[in-house]
């Protein structure tokens, strides 16, 4: 729970309006002359999160007065793990969260919750990592090729790890893996990265939601601060997750990180700020408060070349955030990545927030979430490429993300250049994928028919195998 009242954070700040005057005054938000005002259906808000780097535009636009500036008083909330977080949401008993890109999508066509959740706000690119414990990365750097520097080559692909699966197998061990959530980035990038190494991760169908039917690798759902210590258990063999998890195994010197999600596919879509439909349409100027200071919390965070990342790193140490040490933070939030202990790497967009119009809610990233949850068996059945369109319509909101962009900045608050006014909500196709596979968002069935491994066409799980054509 976040330490701070709402009131005590007020009178810090020394906010303008208190909250008997907010209601009397009917919560109007100062704005500059000639800026219509915004009059909020509801100016009390209580937000959840995970413990993750990524859930710094709540961090930063409570710490900086984004959220006061628009006149909301907001509690921060931190949630056990994605499930519960969602629930909360679903129940009302959160306004809204920091959410896996693949929630608002996998409770919409009703894969697990059933519940209509739209998001308006992209919260940032990239920040996720594949670790392996140290005995797994021992097995594969004999298969891994050097660079002049004689260090091991980057982007390590999944080839490598395959052998030492087939070694566990010889043995009739098991291959065990961690993600976190079933409809997580995590978890459809691990397979991905896996897949594109000739490894299968398993299958989903309706009678059996484990994702493991004819797996190489066993796939299951570990919360993730838990991580580190249920691979120093040896529970796990490796895993997916967000920072700082996949550095603080470095530090404790139990596992190293091979692989960041940037070298999986390059700027990808990671965290949304989510909220029910029902609360959309009942509070449609609050959710525009509440997207508007993200935006300026996501530009603060990148903005001048990433200067003030030193300074969100101390904000996000504080245990109310993520309440991970300051220096583990920082090794990926400030521009590096710390793979093999002692090779540390340049990778200054590792953690994206603002740049590349990370913020904006791209129709195009919600269908690769889509074709995903189609290749594993999530979605069972096959569907036309129309049906990938209009879920992510329904889900994603690029209108109300404009809308909130352009108050911005007739209030001279954000520049008009920063945003793509004219997109229709697809990205260009791109091929930056570590298996080189282009990705055209406007034709998702095409796409899984080039995937070597995964459902594609009429294809869908029977018992344990695939069946149709």
């Amino acid at each position: 729970m976040n330490s701070r009242t709402i009131l005590g954070r007020m009178t810090r700040r020394g906010a303008l309006l208190t909250l008997g005057a907010a209601a009397l005054a009917g919560a109007f938000v100062a704005t500059p002359a000639g800026a219509a005002p915004l009059k909020l259906e509801k100016d009390q808000l209580k937000l959840g999160f995970i413990k993750l780097t990524d859930m710094a535009p709540l961090a930063i636009a409570y710490e900086k007065g984004f959220f006061e500036d628009e006149g909301l008083y907001v509690t921060l909330e931190p949630q056990a793990n994605w499930k519960v977080l969602l629930d909360r949401v679903i129940s009302g008993e959160l306004d809204g969260a920091h959410m896996l890109a693949g929630q608002p999508l996998g409770a919409t066509i009703g894969f697990g919750t059933q519940a209509h959740v739209v998001t308006a706000f992209s919260m940032d690119l990239n920040g996720n990592g594949i670790t392996v414990s140290n005995e797994v990365w021992e097995m594969m750097k004999p298969h891994l090729p050097k660079g002049p520097d004689g260090k091991v080559a980057h982007p390590v692909k999944a080839d490598a790890l395959k052998k030492v699966i087939d070694a566990f197998k010889a043995q009739g061990k098991p291959f065990n893996m961690g993600m976190v959530f079933p409809v997580s980035t995590h978890n459809y990038e691990l397979r991905y990265w896996l897949a594109s190494g000739g490894i299968n991760p398993g299958y989903y169908s309706p009678d059996n939601i484990t994702g493991q039917i004819g797996a190489d690798a066993l796939l299951s759902v570990t919360p993730p601060p838990q991580m580190p210590a249920t691979l120093e258990a040896g529970t796990i063999s490796g895993y997916c997750v967000g920072e700082p998890w996949n550095q603080q195994a470095v530090v404790k010197g139990i596992g190293v990180p091979v692989i960041t999600d940037y070298e999986i596919w390059k700027n990808n879509p990671e965290k949304v700020f989510g909220v029910t439909n029902d609360w959309a349409e009942k509070n449609p100027n609050t959710h525009l408060a509440v997207v508007k200071a993200l935006i300026r919390a996501a530009q603060w965070l990148d903005e001048n070349n990433n200067a003030n990342r030193a300074e969100a790193v101390k904000i996000l140490a504080k245990p109310e955030y993520v309440g991970a040490d300051a220096k583990v933070i920082a090794n990926s939030m400030t521009g590096t990545f710390e793979y093999e202990k002692g090779d540390k790497r340049e990778v200054p967009d590792f953690n994206v927030f603002f740049r590349y119009n990370a913020t904006y809610p791209f129709y195009s990233d919600a269908v690769w979430y889509l074709t995903q949850m189609r290749r594993w068996g999530q979605i069972a059945e096959a569907r036309p490429d129309g049906w990938y369109a209009e879920t992510a319509k329904k889900v994603y909101r690029p209108d109300i993300y404009l809308k909130a962009a352009r108050l911005l900045v007739d209030e001279g608050k954000a520049k008009a250049a920063d945003f793509p006014w004219d997109s229709d909500g697809y990205r260009a196709p791109t091929a930056e994928f570590i298996d080189g596979v282009a990705y055209d968002g406007r034709k998702p069935n095409d796409y899984l028919k080039r995937l070597p491994i995964g459902l594609k066409g009429d294809q869908k799980v029977v018992g344990n195998k695939i069946a149709g054509g």
